[in-house]
């Protein structure tokens, strides 16, 4: 991501949800970040950008791919599934954002869970920040913060 407002917020949230998240027993909140495949062809590129994203992937870490085609998930099932994986001792939630072409068929066959913000196309600078910010809105609801409100 560029240097920016998106990249600001990002860096923010992140930084945030971390902060928020140590109380928690969250040991690290991290955004990484992959160069788009330049293969000729969509399939092989999304097919390359799965491999990379699922190579990252730490054993028994629970995969989310964010896709037009998920299930909508509000704020509280986000905050209720991390508190599942903490106390599963769950040692990674990796969310998953595909490229321009989406994701290759083995990333989304790998994932434990298949989830969209919502029916609108994003752009993945902004999918970035409202996974970051929906991270952080998740620790802030587990910790009793008052910035979630209902």
């Amino acid at each position: 991501m560029k240097k920016g407002p998106e990249s600001d917020l990002l860096e923010r949230y992140v930084d945030r949800a971390a902060k928020t998240g140590r109380q928690l027993g969250i040991q690290e909140v991290d955004a990484s970040e992959w160069a788009e495949s330049r293969a000729a062809g969509a399939g092989q590129r999304k097919a390359d950008e799965a491999s990379r994203v699922l190579s990252s992937v730490r054993p028994g870490a629970l995969l989310i791919a964010l896709d037009e085609n998920g299930k909508d998930i509000d704020s509280e099932g986000i905050a209720s599934l991390i508190q599942r994986s903490l106390a599963d001792g769950v040692p990674e939630i990796c969310l998953a954002i595909g490229g321009p072409d989406g994701h290759g068929r083995a990333l989304l066959e790998k994932a434990d869970m298949i989830w969209r913000f919502g029916r609108v196309t994003w752009p993945h600078q902004l999918v970035r920040v409202l996974a970051a910010e929906q991270l952080y809105r998740a620790t802030t609801i587990l910790c009793g913060h008052p910035y979630h409100r209902e």
